[in-house]
This record gives structure tokens, sequence and C-alpha cells, in this order.
């Protein structure tokens, strides 16, 4: 888990000294997460998913990127980034994100995620900010975990089912009350899965696309998972950084559910993944005992591993996501099968000159 901020204008509609429009400034938690610092400070460089910045030029060399040693759990180093970079606009996407890991980890989770947030606004309104900066948290599909209704919406009832759902949740209601308590602008982005190649190696949908690179290029002959008819509504992430930026301009701060409506299975994405390399997978057995068998070669590449099992699944998940598509005009672009074949393809490439990444 990583936190960031940058100091960058925030994208399309930002100011400048030419046009004596105030310049924007955000300040982002996670940056070393998917999305692209307040950088955790960590004994082992962790800034790989952000080295592409480094190298361009109008975010780095000119100035516009800024990284700052933070963590979410020392609320006097928030308070002195925030006041120093006094940004207009704050994306907290800074967590501990993997759910099964916040089952072995839920003090931490909870410290991180519920109470961390809570920090940062105290920070905003402890350097006299709340009239002058917009507040997104990064919410997340699992607040509705054991679902009440099908698909989910920003009205469905909330049942999380692990500490790192259970943590989301006070996040979110302390923003909302942040928001009603001091009219701070403060807004949840409740987004479901939003994947990409820079997505962390132990989540599953990575663990799929760097399983079948290394297979396609002979590193790997057989990689496991856990519940394969665990089914999910995911897209892509750039697509959903846009969501992000547009609940920042609205004119009213509101909730959100950013979602794509289609909802693919693990075993999906296993296959679709497979598919793009070349080999077709036929499923024998059941439960633990469920091997996947390329059926070219007959060569077992997928395993069921028990250990990868959550104590409490989350069986379901599918988002509407027409309130955005009303009041953002927002949609996303990116398919499933085009996600499969991107992560896919980077990993390939990744392997290729570096087995070991």
């Amino acid at each position: 888990m990583a936190h960031a901020a940058a100091r960058c204008p925030s994208g399309r509609g930002s100011g400048d000294g030419e046009t004596g429009k105030p310049r924007k400034v955000a300040l982002i938690t996670g940056i070393t997460g998917q999305v692209h610092g307040i950088v955790r400070r960590s004994s082992s460089f962790n800034t790989g998913r952000i080295e592409h910045l480094y190298k361009n030029p109008q975010a780095h060399i000119e100035g516009n990127m800024k990284l700052h040693y933070g963590d979410l759990t020392d609320s006097t180093c928030l308070v002195k980034i925030i006041n120093e970079v006094k940004p207009t606009e704050i994306y907290n996407l800074g967590a501990q994100s993997h759910v099964k890991i916040s089952f072995d980890l839920a003090e931490y989770t909870a410290d991180v995620d519920g109470v961390g947030t809570l920090r940062l606004l105290d920070a905003v309104k402890t350097c006299g900010l709340i009239g002058s900066v917009r507040f997104y948290q990064a919410s997340t599909s699992e607040l509705y975990g054991k679902v009440q209704e099908t698909p989910q919406k920003e009205t469905t009832p909330f049942y999380p089912r692990s500490p790192y759902g259970a943590a989301k949740l006070y996040a979110y209601w302390i923003v909302v009350n942040f928001r009603e308590a001091y009219n701070l602008f403060a807004v949840n982005g409740i987004l479901f899965n939003h994947e990409s190649p820079r997505r962390g190696a132990n989540f599953v949908t990575r663990k799929i696309s760097r399983s079948v690179a290394k297979i396609y290029l002979g590193q790997l002959e057989c990689f496991s998972l856990g519940n394969l008819d665990a089914k999910r509504d995911w897209g892509h992430a750039k697509d959903y950084v846009e969501a992000m930026w547009l609940m920042l301009q609205s004119d009213e701060p509101e909730d959100f559910v950013i979602a794509t409506g289609e909802v693919h299975s693990v075993r999906e994405f296993v296959e679709k993944s497979f598919l793009h390399i070349g080999k077709t997978i036929v499923w024998e057995g059941k439960d633990e005992h469920e091997v996947g068998r390329c059926k070219e070669s007959g060569r077992v590449h997928v395993r069921v591993d028990l250990k990868y099992y959550r104590p409490t699944e989350v069986d379901f998940l599918q988002g509407d996501c027409t309130k955005a598509k009303q009041k953002l005009n927002w949609k996303p672009r990116v398919g499933f099968d085009e996600l499969v074949r991107e992560m896919v393809d980077a990993d390939v490439e990744l392997m290729r000159t570096n087995p070991n990444a």
C-alpha cells in the first residue's frame, strides 16, 4: 500500500498564470497504485507503477509532479503536507485494498482505510481549507458485499463482508458527515472493480494475466486460484479515473456508482486470457479438485487452492451507473475483452524482458 501527493494541474479545465485563472493543485494519496505522490516510506522501492511519469517531461521535469513522504496513519504529516501544498482537489486513493489480506491485517486495514480517511478530512479542516478544497473518496463495491438487490446503485443498502469493506463503510459515512456538518465539497465514488496492466500482482486479474503470459513464454506450467465462480463487474482503471475527476467538477457534491453493468466470472477471465494466447481451457473435476486443462496440449494450467478463498465470500457484484451517465455524462469505453487482451499483452511484454518481474 502506498500514499502519494502530486502538485499538478488536475487535467481538463486547469487554469494557468497566462490566463489569470487560479491554478488547480491536486493532492493524491495512493499514487503508486494503479492511478497516476504522499508516498509511504518503504525500505524497498515502491514507485515502479509511476516510473513512466518520471520519464514524462510534462509531468516531472517541468515540476508538475512532486512526491511527498507521508502516511495515512500519521496525522501530523498529513497536516504538514496539506498546509504546504494547499491543494484545490484531494483524491484519497490510498488504502490497504486487498480484500483477502484484510482478514489477516484487519486492524491495520481499519486504521488506514477507515480512520486514515478521517485523519485526511481533519487535516483539511485544521488547515482551514474546508471552503476551498474538493475531496474525492475512493469508495468500493465491496460495501455491498452480501448484495441486497441487483444491480447495485447509490441507494442499495450496504452489507460489507470483509474487514476491508467494513473499514471503507466507515470512510464512506465520515465523508458524508463532513459534507453535511461542515459543507465540505466531498464525494464518494463507489467504484466497482477497475483493472489495468498496473494492477498489483497479488490481485486475481493481474495474477491471471501474469501467469498466462509466463505460460505462453514457457516460464510457468501451472498456477492456482481460489473461487473460480466469483462474478464481478470489471472495468478499465483509466475510464474510472475520468469519472473520479468528473465528480469533482460538478456543481454539487454527490456520491456516484461507477461500473460497466456487465458481469463476468473469474473462470471467464481465465478462459479469455488463455484464448488470447491460442489455448482453450477445458474444466475437469469439482470444487477444490477442479483443474483447467489445455485442450490443445493436454497440460493442466490451472488448479484450485482453498487458501485463496475468503472466510466470507462476495459471490456477485453488478453496478448500475445510470446516475453517472445522466449527471456526469460518463460511460465506460473499454470493454471486457479489450481489457483482458491489454493486460495479457502487457504482461507478455514484461515477462519477455524481465521474467522475474
